[in-house]
């Protein structure tokens, strides 16, 4: 395939039933397609399982949604994530990489991030979507990001969905909505409704 041709898809690195839900009201608002298949704690399918769900999604971008379950070693969010990283048919816009409470992981440096009230600020945040005082983010799903070729842009984010109420479905996922516009409006692609 030629560059042209790739599948342009985001990756978030969470896919618990409460951000799935945030996650498919976000991507419906705008425009995209989601592989709600891939939700799950963890990520109930292979990477090459969701590589030819993305191939035959209607149009770009496609989100998909990669969960370690809390898993600090390299669990199956983050295996999926690798091969969807280095695919050859995949051109991969950014990652929204969100925070949790695991121990022990090396997490990943992000290029910003959107706070719980929905402001970009320059470090990392916390699971709650406050900011914090550095530029790494911590997250069970996200320390495979740094080994693996660079998306253009990565994006910290608190607990999708959540947030204290700020990121609730109901209201229509503001804050994730938030990230997925920043990385289609960095990323300079129109998408087609």
């Amino acid at each position: 395939m030629s560059v042209n041709n790739k599948r342009k898809i985001i990756i978030v690195t969470d896919g618990d039933r409460c951000a799935q839900r945030a996650i498919e009201i976000a991507v419906e608002r705008i425009g995209g397609r989601c592989i709600s298949k891939s939700g799950g704690n963890p990520t109930p399918l292979s990477g090459g399982e969701i590589v030819k769900l993305v191939k035959e999604a209607k149009n770009d971008p496609v989100v998909v949604m990669t969960d370690d379950e809390g898993n600090e070693n390299i669990g199956i969010g983050e295996k999926v994530l690798q091969k969807l990283l280095t695919h050859p048919d995949i051109e991969v816009l950014g990652i929204i990489a969100v925070a949790s409470n695991t121990q022990e992981v090396e997490g990943v440096h992000v290029d910003f991030s959107i706070d719980k009230n929905g402001k970009i600020t320059d470090n990392a945040v916390d699971k709650d979507g406050k900011p914090t005082s550095q530029k790494v983010l911590y997250g069970d799903t996200v320390d495979i990001i740094e080994k693996c070729p660079k998306p253009p842009i990565i994006i910290g984010i608190g607990d999708i969905g959540k947030m204290n109420g700020k990121d609730d479905s109901r209201k229509g996922a503001p804050i994730f909505t938030r990230a997925l516009e920043e990385i289609i409006t960095r990323s300079g692609i129109t998408i087609e409704h």
